[in-house]
C-alpha cells in the first residue's frame, strides 16, 4: 500500500517540480512539492538496495544503502557550496551525523524494540564502528576547530585540505579491512534460523532504478536548494536550522526508510550497518570531499564548525557508542537516542 502511494507521489511529484520551477510557482510551495518528492524517490531507492541486500549480504547492502543515499546529500550539498550557503552545507553534514545515530538509530531501535524484546545484531562490528567514530567526529573535527584559532583563513582552508585527505584514505582502507582482508573474520553468532528470502528486483533492475533515482533526485535537490532563502524568511527558520534538521532529514530519507524497514523485519545487521555506515560516510568520506570540491567555487569551506555542531555530534557518537557497543538493542534504548534527539532540534531550532 506504501510503496503504491509512494509511485504516486513521484509520478506527480517529479513533474510538478519541473513544471512549478519553470513557470517560478512560489519558493515556499515549491519547497514542500521538492521534499515529498525527494522523500518519495527515496523510498524507491530503499527498495532498491533491499533487494541488493539480499542478494550482497548485510555490509554490502548496508553499504550501497547509505552510499546511494549519501548521494543524495552530497548532490544537495555541491549545489548549496555553488550558492555560496556554505554554513548550510556545514549544518546539513552537522544534521546528518546527529540523524543518523540518533533519529535513524532510535527510530530503528525502537520499532524493532516494540516487536521484538531483544535484538541482537554484530557486537564486532559495533566495536569497530566505534573506533571510527571517535576518530572522524571527535578528532577530525575537534582538531581543526582547536587549531584553527590561531591561523589565517589560507592556513585554516590548508588545513581542512590536509584532513580530508587522511580521512578519505583511512575510509578507503576500512572499507578493505571490512570487504576484503577481514570479510567474515567476525561473525555473529545467529540468534535464529535464516529465512530464504527472495529479492523484489533483480540485481540489473535494482541498479538501474538507483542510477534513475539518483538523477531525478539530482535535478529535484538542485531545485530545492533555492528555495532555502526565502522559506528561511517566511517561517523564521535559520540557516542553521534549515541545514542541521530539513536538509538533514530531507537527504537521508532513503537510509531512514530502510534501516527502519530492515529493524521491523529484525535484520539488525543491516539496520545498524545503514545508521553507522552512512554516518561515516558522511563524515570520512562526504564531508572532505565537499571541502575539496569547494576549492573551485569562489568560496572555500573549512572543516571548521560551530561549538553546538561540535558538542551535538560529540554527544551523539558517545551515546551511540555506549548504547550500542553491547550488540543488543530494545525500545527503550531507541527511545532515549530520539530523546536526545529531539532535545538537540529545539536547540537548533530556538538559536
Amino acid at each position: 500500500m506504501m510503496n503504491k502511494i509512494f509511485l504516486i507521489m513521484v509520478a506527480i511529484g517529479f513533474p510538478l517540480s519541473v513544471i512549478g520551477s519553470l513557470l517560478h510557482f512560489p519558493s515556499v510551495v515549491m519547497f514542500g512539492v521538492y521534499c515529498l518528492t525527494i522523500i518519495a524517490i527515496a523510498s524507491i531507492m530503499g527498495r532498491a538496495t533491499e533487494s541488493l541486500t539480499i542478494v550482497a549480504g548485510p555490509r554490502i547492502g548496508g553499504l550501497l544503502n547509505a552510499t546511494f543515499g549519501n548521494a543524495v546529500e552530497l548532490i544537495i550539498s555541491i549545489f548549496a557550496l555553488k550558492a555560496g550557503l556554505i554554513g548550510v552545507v556545514l549544518a546539513s553534514l552537522t544534521g546528518s551525523v546527529i540523524g543518523n545515530l540518533l533519529l535513524v538509530g532510535g527510530l530503528s531501535f525502537f520499532i524493532g524494540g516494540m516487536k521484538y524484546k531483544r535484538q541482537l545484531f554484530n557486537v564486532f562490528d559495533a566495536r569497530h564502528n566505534s573506533g571510527l567514530l571517535m576518530f572522524a567526529v571527535i578528532v577530525a573535527f575537534v582538531i581543526p576547530e582547536v587549531f584553527s584559532q590561531g591561523m589565517n583563513p589560507e592556513k585554516t582552508i590548508n588545513l581542512s585540505v590536509g584532513i580530508s585527505i587522511i580521512m578519505i584514505v583511512l575510509y578507503l582502507a576500512a572499507l578493505f579491512f571490512k570487504l576484503v582482508t577481514h570479510r567474515g573474520v567476525y561473525q555473529a553468532q545467529e540468534s535464529e534460523e535464516k529465512i530464504e528470502e527472495v529479492p523484489e528486483w533483480s540485481k540489473v533492475k535494482a541498479t538501474i532504478i538507483l542510477a534513475l533515482s539518483t538523477l531525478a533526485v539530482a535535478y529535484t535537490s538542485e531545485r530545492l536548494v533555492h528555495t532555502f532563502e526565502a522559506v528561511g524568511e517566511k517561517f523564521g527558520w535559520s540557516e542553521l536550522f534549515i541545514g542541521v534538521i530539513i536538509v538533514a532529514i530531507v537527504g537521508n530519507a532513503a537510509e531512514h526508510a530502510s534501516a527502519i524497514l530492515m529493524a521491523f523485519k529484525n535484520k539488525m545487521d543491516v539496520a545498524v550497518e545503514i545508521a553507522v555506515g552512512s554516518t561515516l560516510q558522511i563524515a570520512m568520506f562526504v564531508a572532505p570531499i565537499l571541502v575539496i570540491a569547494s576549492l573551485f567555487f569562489p568560496a572555500s569551506m573549512p572543516l571548521i564548525f560551530t561549538l553546538p555542531e561540535i558538542v551535538a555530534m560529540v554527544t551523539a557518537v558517545l551515546l551511540s557508542i555506549v548504547i550500542a557497543n553491547d550488540g543488543e538493542s530494545n525500545w527503550f534504548e531507541g527511545a532515549t537516542l530520539l530523546a536526545a534527539y529531539f532535545i538537540m532540534a529545539i536547540g537548533f531550532y530556538l538559536l
